[in-house]
Order: structure tokens, then sequence, then C-alpha cells
């Protein structure tokens, strides 16, 4: 699936937020993000869980690896994500290996309330054990 891009001005800074995903065979649903998630990119990835809960897809794995900056808009629309797809007795899983991400996690309460795995096989692996 082609990556999803939204692009635009504040302040005279460019800002970009790139989510595409795909479905693994164990139907683990990959949202990889790329960029920014702040107050002005936060709406695409927010469109995008909502799309794919609205196909069914109630275990979702966001990947976060190249997410360069989290704010609170962010973190809100992860854990509405996590809120809509616990409502089908889904998951929200998080891939995020970055010291200043993962802050920002721990300082909230948010790493008792997602489960944060270093890779995309890693949080797979885990799953499976689950069932």
């Amino acid at each position: 699936m082609a990556p999803t891009s939204i692009r635009g001005t504040a302040q005279e800074d460019l800002w970009i937020l790139k989510v595409n995903d795909y479905t693994t065979d164990d139907d683990l649903t990959v949202i990889n993000v790329e960029g920014e998630i702040d107050v002005y990119t936060a709406p695409k990835l927010r469109e995008k869980l909502i799309d794919l809960v609205n196909k069914g897809k109630y275990h979702l794995l966001v990947d976060m690896e190249k997410v360069e900056f989290l704010d609170s808009t962010g973190l809100g629309v992860l854990v509405g994500g996590l809120k809509r797809v616990r409502a089908h007795d889904g998951s929200l899983e998080l891939v995020c290996t970055q010291e200043r991400i993962l802050k920002i996690f721990r300082i909230t309460g948010l790493t008792k309330v997602f489960g944060i795995f270093d890779s995309v096989d890693d949080a797979r692996e885990h799953r499976k054990k689950q069932k």
C-alpha cells in the first residue's frame, strides 16, 4: 500500500508525516510512521487508525522507529487508537527504541498501558506467545 503523506508549513517550517500499513500472516497490521507526530500531523495518524479499525483490523502495531518528534497530541491519538481497538478486544502496541521518545512514554506512565517492543519481529513473537 502506498504511503500517505501530509505536508504543509507552520511558521516557515516544513512538516511531514508518512504513514503506511501492511498486514502480516498472523493478522497483525503494522503501521509504519515516519516524521513528526504533533498537533499539525496527528490527525493523519488518527484517520489511519480509525480507517483500519473500520476495516476490521483490531490488532495494530505502530512502528515508531522513524518518528523524530512526538507531542501530547500524538500521545492522545495513540491512546484514542488503543481505546478504539480494545472496544473490539484488540490491541495496539508500539515499536520504539529511541530514548527521547521512550522518555515521553515513561514520564506519562504510558509504558504501563502500551506494549513497547524493540522490533516488529519481537512484537510478533510476543503476540504468538499470547495466543
